[in-house]
């Protein structure tokens, strides 16, 4: 369920029914041909339909996440790490004060994985609580899904191009992405990453076809809401 169409009179009931609630991240970074807003649509929707048949509240999707590697690409904003700790930390705090005491966070980009340790910081002032920190498209199945289909899957590549993230008119180069030297790209500024880039794509294919990407999901679907029901400590 959706919290933008829940009240809090609705909320306070829930908490005290299931102690469960979920929190989308997101990032707006560049996706080559793809939406902006790629990670925060993909983390939304993968978090809604997992957690729906549940029951389980869905918070808006934090949207804003760290990406400093991409910042000479118009359009990527990136918060600083003590901007995301402080901003997470406020958020946690207000899921404690209504209720809830087992918080997953459904990650939709690499760069956001900082969350686990401040979350694990948060828990230290809160061991009645527990949070989790589900990367979905990094999970074992979805993955496993992935190479079974082309191992030659990236950021912004056709792994990532689903129907609710493509944009209207925008054409995509119908050729393969060859990898580029992952060492020069660490080590390189936020300008010298977007010469090795180019459009953004890491490596792959930009598009497969849409009845491969729709099974793709469901295993992505299926197991972010594994993750909202199993092993909880």
């Amino acid at each position: 369920m959706r919290v933008a169409e829940m009240n809090w009179m609705q909320i306070e009931a829930q908490a005290k029914r299931d102690d469960r609630c979920v929190l989308p991240l997101g990032s707006v970074e560049q996706h080559a041909y793809l939406s902006l807003a790629t990670d925060v649509i993909l983390s939304e929707r993968v978090a809604q339909e997992a957690a729906e048949p549940l029951g389980i509240p869905v918070f808006p999707v934090l949207a804003y996440g760290l990406t400093p590697g991409f910042l000479n690409f118009p359009g990527s904003i990136s918060l600083k790490m003590s901007t995301y700790a402080a901003l997470l930390g406020d958020i946690f705090d207000g899921f404690y004060r209504s209720g809830f005491r087992r918080i997953v966070l459904v990650n939709g980009h690499g760069g956001n994985s900082p969350a686990l340790n401040f979350a694990t910081e948060w828990l230290d002032r809160h061991p009645d609580a527990s949070i989790r920190l589900h990367n979905w498209w990094a999970a074992p199945q979805f993955q496993a899904a992935v190479k079974a289909v082309d191992p030659a899957a990236s950021h912004a590549s056709w792994m990532e191009n689903f129907p609710w993230t493509r944009l209207a008119g925008v054409a995509m180069p119908d050729t393969l992405k060859p990898p580029f030297n992952a060492a020069e790209y660490q080590a390189a500024s936020p300008a010298k990453r977007r010469e090795i880039l180019g459009d953004g794509n890491f490596h792959g294919l930009y598009r497969r076809p849409d009845a491969e990407m729709l099974k793709l999901w469901q295993v992505g679907v299926e197991e972010t809401r594994a993750a909202m029901v199993e092993n909880w400590p």
